[in-house]
């Protein structure tokens, strides 16, 4: 009886999660398995605990940079990942990506902060329990 009300509840969980841009099924069961926790955390802590919050790395007067670290290593894979799925193939998420490099930023900085974006959206949308809608996320 719990083990099919748990994977009904991950069936959902999977609807969810694959109904936004650049995720698909698998980074869906990854999320799932490695971050039960998510939809009951702020966005801030999603995004910590997923590995895509930045750090900094600053002493004194020394001009530090941020970099993204902690949090559970699978989950920052399949996040940038899906950071960079989203960036290259949903019009939305391609102009933000752009938008950034050309403000000068790196790649890689400009594919995490859509990552990010994808690991806040995903929280706010398990937490209430209704799929992806464009317009709702807008840039």
């Amino acid at each position: 009886m719990i083990a099919a009300l748990e994977a009904a509840c991950a069936d959902v969980e999977r609807e969810i999660l694959t109904s936004i841009p650049g995720i698909a099924g698998r980074i869906a069961g990854v999320v799932i398995a490695d971050m039960p926790e998510l939809g009951s955390l702020d966005r801030k802590a999603a995004a910590s605990l997923s590995g895509m919050a930045p750090h900094p790395d600053q002493s004194g007067a020394r001009p530090g940079r941020n970099a993204i670290a902690g949090g559970r290593p699978c989950l920052r894979t399949a996040f940038y990942m899906a950071g960079m799925v989203a960036a290259r193939c949903d019009p939305r998420f391609k102009a933000t990506y752009r938008t950034m490099r050309e403000a000068g930023k790196p790649p890689k900085v400009a594919i995490v902060a859509t990552g990010r974006r994808l690991v806040t959206i995903a929280n706010a949308l398990i937490r209430e329990d209704i799929t992806f809608d464009q317009s709702r996320f807008a840039s």
